[in-house]
């Protein structure tokens, strides 16, 4: 069974959206080995400069990269990524998984990703060009990873 790691900035406050990464966990457990790693942001100030920001992003791209497995294929959540279509993104699943490799996602802080993340990253993905909600942002790639499993099964979830 293939391994998807999620590697994210922050915790999860509210319990409703704590609820749902459980259900998607539960509901992936048939089709991959979930790791779920909360890494603790940098703190800034209320209003940080960008120099700041920077030196904050490089800060948490050092713990990001400490935790990315060896040999997963990595996709970095980033406004510049690519948008997919759900069947697309399950097709990237799909290619990946049946070929036995092992992913790693990676969401930043409210601030992003540092280049250094982009750049080491196989692919990056953008889920929509809209904004959402920092906390929301993980049940919806789960539910994309969860949907994208069940596109390639063949089942009715995804109508």
């Amino acid at each position: 069974m293939i391994k998807i790691t999620l590697i994210t900035l922050g915790k999860l406050k509210e319990k409703y959206l704590r609820d749902a990464v459980d259900e998607y966990a539960k509901r992936l457990s048939r089709y991959c080995k979930l790791d779920v790693v909360e890494l603790t942001p940098i703190n800034l100030s209320e209003k940080p400069s960008q120099s700041e920001i920077d030196s904050a992003l490089l800060k948490e791209a050092e713990m990001i990269e400490k935790r990315i497995p060896d040999g997963s294929v990595v996709t970095a959540l980033c406004v510049e990524g690519k948008a997919n279509t759900s069947e697309q993104f399950a097709a990237f699943l799909d290619k990946n998984t049946n070929s036995g490799k092992n992913m790693c996602f990676i969401i930043g802080s409210s601030y992003g990703l540092s280049s250094q993340i982009k750049q080491r990253s196989d692919f990056k993905l953008s889920l929509s060009e809209m904004t959402f909600p920092h906390q929301l942002f993980r049940v919806m790639l789960l539910e994309q990873i969860y949907r994208g499993f069940k596109i390639n099964e063949g089942s009715t979830y995804h109508k």
